[in-house]
């Protein structure tokens, strides 16, 4: 894949984040640190003694408007879904200023969920969102996304969707490929894959404690001015760790994640459809390997 489609990726990620028809009102807080790693030069690959670490808080948040169930239980629903995104990074031992103090991504949305017969169901999401360096907030920050996603349940354990999502993260409307795979087994051994969101495998010791090994594709995308024209920066990130989960009360659930950056880059392209499928002449600035942590809190009400 592309850097410059995994930009736009980033930017479609909270689409999928709420995928299953909630009866109640549920949310998440979480927030990740990353220390200070070293910054790789593109041109050369030489590892520099310019330094960045990684600050977020994440809270994302669905609304149930209306639930309904039909005579197999299948459930119909629109929910209203509020996302936002505040990172903070500190920049060390750099000449000029390559990268962004802050980032802000939010956004606000709507879900419908829909059973189509026995076998299929549907999803169609709509967003409008800021997506922001925080140094000047004007109408080019502002990204509108939608998609319809097509569902295939061959078991309760085995799901495969795709569809289209429309987004205008490059300044014109355009459409990118949506694909949703979801798979966990049956016991106390567990395994999901959601793409493009990550994948776990874990093992379920009791009702309220289980512990996974986790691999997570996550990122932020902002509008930022260059030379007087509109830039699209994507930061990506690919993490694999431990994350014991505890389930505090029926519901309320911790989360805690540790573990290392497998990758952690920015890229950056003009708001054009064609930078999509144009090859680089360089590497991405990207930073080397460090520790990841990460606490996150869910509940459902």
């Amino acid at each position: 894949m592309k850097r410059s489609l995994m930009t736009a990726l980033c930017c479609l990620l909270p689409l999928g984040y709420w995928v299953n028809a909630q009866s109640g009102i549920s949310a998440e807080l979480k927030t990740e640190y990353i220390p200070g790693s070293n910054y790789i030069r593109p041109e050369d690959s030489v590892k520099t003694n310019s330094k960045s670490d990684f600050k977020r808080v994440d809270l994302n948040l669905s609304i149930p408007l209306s639930v309904q169930k039909d005579s197999n239980g299948k459930v119909k629903a629109w929910s209203m879904l509020l996302s936002g995104s505040y990172a903070r990074m500190t920049h060390r031992n750099y000449e000029t200023r390559l990268f962004p103090n802050e980032m802000l991504n939010a956004q606000v949305g709507i879900q419908h969920v829909r059973p189509l017969g026995k076998k299929w169901s549907m999803m169609m999401t709509a967003s409008v969102g800021v997506y922001t360096d925080m140094e000047k907030i004007n109408f080019d920050d502002v990204l509108g996304q939608g998609g319809i996603l097509f569902i295939r349940h061959f078991s309760p354990n085995l799901a495969l969707g795709g569809g289209p999502v429309l987004t205008t993260a490059f300044g014109v409307p355009m459409i990118l490929p949506w694909i949703y795979f979801d798979w966990k087994t049956n016991g106390k051994i567990k395994f999901n894959i959601n793409f493009p969101e990550g994948m776990e495998a874990g093992y379920q010791f009791t009702d309220k404690f289980a512990l996974k090994a986790v691999v997570n594709l996550n990122g932020m995308s902002v509008e930022r001015n260059k030379d007087g024209k509109s830039m699209l920066l994507g930061y990506q990130q690919i993490i694999a760790g431990l994350r014991p989960e505890i389930q505090l009360s029926d519901r309320l659930s911790l989360r805690l994640t540790g573990g290392t950056t497998l990758i952690r880059s920015f890229s950056e392209n003009d708001r054009k459809i064609k930078s999509i499928f144009r090859d680089k002449k360089m590497d991405d600035p990207r930073f080397s390997t460090t520790f990841y942590a990460a606490v996150a809190l869910r509940w459902n009400l």
